[in-house]
């Protein structure tokens, strides 16, 4: 597992959370159970700006990660002869 793989099922998982908390907020009639669904979804969508942040940085800077997909490229052009 790396960390780009970690970071991208984090922000997976926290788009289904905040989806559902939208949906409870908007099927619940109860004011107060309404207002914790909206601070909910609005807390999850602050961690997948968080974590999307981070990946992106991940994505740009580390160098780890810039070798492996220069071997993958390598690995996917096709052989001149």
């Amino acid at each position: 597992m790396t960390v780009k793989s970690d970071l991208e099922k984090a922000i997976a998982q926290a788009k289904a959370a905040q989806g559902s908390y939208a949906t409870f907020a908007s099927a619940t009639d109860d004011p107060v159970s309404k207002q914790m669904f909206q601070q909910m979804e609005k807390d999850m969508k602050r961690h997948v700006d968080q974590l999307s942040g981070r990946l992106d940085y991940v994505n740009m800077n580390n160098s780890l990660n810039q070798q492996q997909q220069q071997a993958q490229a390598k690995k996917e052009s096709p052989k001149l002869q």
